[in-house]
């Protein structure tokens, strides 16, 4: 059973940093892709990145260009979010997400989330 448990949310003053943790479990880490999505209040869920674990080929948001680094450590089956400079539009609830693509991952299993407050 594919479980992912994030962690790492909490809440920050803009222009500061926060590093998301996806922890995987329960499939072959390397072959799927993993990736980052938030739901702010009010919205629907967004994509903000995700990485493909077997090359780590990775894509991003263009609100999140330039601010948010995706990146992988397969001898702990975990996914980072390294979050810098966060504004608060960032403010969301961050949910990861395992699929075989990037290109599919909302089809795949999440997680639970954690939560992002940013104030301003």
């Amino acid at each position: 059973e594919v479980q992912l448990v994030e962690s790492g949310g909490g809440l920050v003053q803009a222009g500061g940093s926060l590093r998301l943790s996806c922890a995987a479990s329960g499939f072959t880490f390397a072959d799927y892709a993993i990736g980052w999505f938030r739901q702010a209040p009010g919205k629907e869920p967004e994509g903000v990145s995700c990485i493909r674990i077997s090359d780590g080929s990775d894509y991003y948001a263009d609100p999140v260009k330039g601010r948010f680094t995706i990146s992988s450590d397969s001898a702990k089956n975990t996914v980072y979010l390294q979050m810098n400079s966060l504004k608060p539009e960032d403010t969301a609830l961050y949910y990861c997400a395992a699929h075989y693509h990037c290109s599919t991952i909302e089809f795949g299993s999440w997680g639970r989330g954690t939560r992002v407050t940013v104030s301003s």
